[in-house]
């Protein structure tokens, strides 16, 4: 179904979004993703992926190498949550990370960790999960159910609708009002084309992230 015609029915369609919370560019997808939710009948459905699971094994910088041992632990907590409270917690969990990670460039510690959780309403014993593998499994399963759609090349985010499935949209700054649905549109255009794999660009800017 296009974009117009989701305008047309009326008929709400679900937008599966994986996620690793460390990410600035899927942080920015999310952000358009609730914009798009303003603008057409869509809901996203959130899901947690792993850059640290991504990526185990391979040559990295060590600037990166760092970024993914500080991953584990919010995404760890994020996959607790989820299976203690529900995937209708991750939504607020996300949005409480994400502001203090990429909009207030607070550190990946217990203390943001443990104030992320109070925000979205989940239990601070929570953080406990950051250092645990006891939720390892199910992270893992959870990240492959993701990336399978879509291919290991790529990251996050990765987004399923209706079928079809997708890395991206890689953008900045997250697209407002109508340019947000229109983004949309055309991603599920293109996405849903028979045949159709790759359109890119080198990105020639860092994230723009909009205050809060």
């Amino acid at each position: 179904m296009s974009g117009s015609e989701e305008q047309a029915s009326g008929e709400t369609v679900t937008a599966d979004f994986w996620f690793d919370p460390v990410c600035p560019w899927a942080w920015l997808a999310s952000r358009w993703l609730l914009e798009v939710e303003r603008m057409r009948p869509v809901k996203a459905r959130w899901h947690v992926m792993s850059l640290s699971v991504l990526n185990e094994g391979r040559d990295v910088s060590e600037g990166y190498a760092r970024l993914l041992r500080d991953g584990w632990g919010p995404v760890r907590i994020a996959i607790a949550a989820e299976q203690r409270f529900g995937d209708e917690v991750l939504g607020p969990l996300y949005t409480a990370l994400g502001t203090r990670f990429h909009l207030r460039k607070e550190p990946r510690t217990t203390e943001t960790y443990r104030a992320a959780l109070a925000e979205a309403g989940l239990p601070e014993e929570l953080v406990a999960a950051a250092d645990s593998a006891e939720y390892d499994e199910e992270l893992r399963r959870s990240h492959h159910d993701g990336m399978e759609r879509v291919g290991y090349e790529v990251g996050t985010p990765v987004i399923s609708v209706e079928g079809v499935s997708f890395f991206g949209p890689v953008v900045t700054p997250a697209p407002k009002g109508e340019a947000a649905a229109r983004l949309w549109d055309g991603v599920r255009m293109v996405a849903g084309t028979d045949g159709f794999f790759e359109l890119k660009r080198s990105r020639d800017r860092e994230p723009v992230f909009d205050a809060e």
